[in-house]
């Protein structure tokens, strides 16, 4: 198949999962592939399902839980990271990374993306997941998005089509679509006031945050009225371990590879902490993360 597969882009056979999920897991997949434009990427998408074949879209690998063995083919969107900036507006690829994107406009001196600086992953990722900090999110900035729909049409969906709420999007709530790229809307504002901000919000993540192992992120949504992590500190939680993956001492919102973790290990200390926050609170953490089987 490897064969098959290099007419569209680059192929690595079982490709170590380590190198693609920022958990940093341990395991491989069958294949991961890097298309090199629409075109491979749609004509792969075609012998995929032609196929039958299981495949995941990854972007960062940021907010995913991977098996130890995955199946099937991951197809990376690395290859599609172009960025134009028209004033306000900048149509830029979902595979730009989040973080740089948002320093680069920055310093630029556009404003809307400063809460986007401490999220690892990928614009596309991001807008699936309406990823946010700080009481804003992609809602607020996305404009329009280009899309690969599940019948492999390539179609534009605005703001008003992609149902953004907390944590969650159309995208994520409909399985297939492929966002491509991206326009967002920024403001113009001022570079030293921007800096100010970010650098405040580094330092509140450094002194929060176990930066210095690998994670995810957040693993729970904020139930309405309630933090997570409290709920999970409270439970007793932290510094639970199973096999390499271990509930932070820093913060109980972040599962860590303390070691060699597996994505078997991560997903079953999040169904213990899942267990015991329902047994002594009556509240059922609803997982931010994406498990992948």
């Amino acid at each position: 198949m490897k064969e098959q597969l290099e007419k569209w882009g680059e192929v690595i056979k079982d490709a170590p999962l380590d190198k693609y999920t920022s958990y940093r897991l341990q395991g491989t997949a069958d294949y991961l592939i890097k298309p090199k434009g629409i075109g491979s990427l749609l004509s792969l998408l075609k012998y995929i399902k032609d196929n039958n074949i299981k495949y995941q879209i990854i972007g960062g690998g940021s907010n995913l839980i991977i098996t130890k063995h995955y199946d099937g083919i991951l197809i990376s969107m690395d290859n599609f990271k172009d960025l134009e900036i028209d004033e306000n507006y900048i149509i830029v690829g979902a595979g730009y990374s989040l973080i740089a994107l948002a320093l680069k406009m920055s310093k630029l001196g556009y404003t809307g993306l400063e809460f986007a600086t401490g999220i690892p992953g990928t614009v596309g990722g991001a807008i699936h997941n309406n990823s946010g900090a700080y009481n804003s999110d992609m809602s607020q900035i996305v404009k329009s998005i280009l899309v690969i729909t599940p019948d492999l049409e390539i179609k534009r969906m605005y703001n008003r089509d992609l149902d953004f709420h907390y944590r969650s999007s159309y995208l994520k709530d409909q399985k297939g679509y492929i966002c491509l790229e991206a326009s967002l809307a920024l403001k113009e504002g001022y570079v030293d006031i921007i800096e100010e901000i970010i650098e405040n919000r580094k330092k509140r993540r450094q002194d929060s945050q176990p930066l210095n192992f690998p994670s995810a992120g957040s693993v729970f949504r904020n139930p309405e009225g309630k933090s997570a992590w409290k709920l999970i500190e409270d439970a007793g939680l932290k510094g639970k371990k199973i096999g390499g993956a271990k509930i932070s001492e820093k913060h109980a919102n972040f599962i860590i590879n303390d070691g060699n973790a597996t994505g078997e290990d991560v997903m079953k200390l999040i169904e213990e902490v899942k267990k015991q926050v329902k047994e002594k609170y009556e509240v059922d953490l609803i997982l931010e993360q994406e498990i992948i089987k």
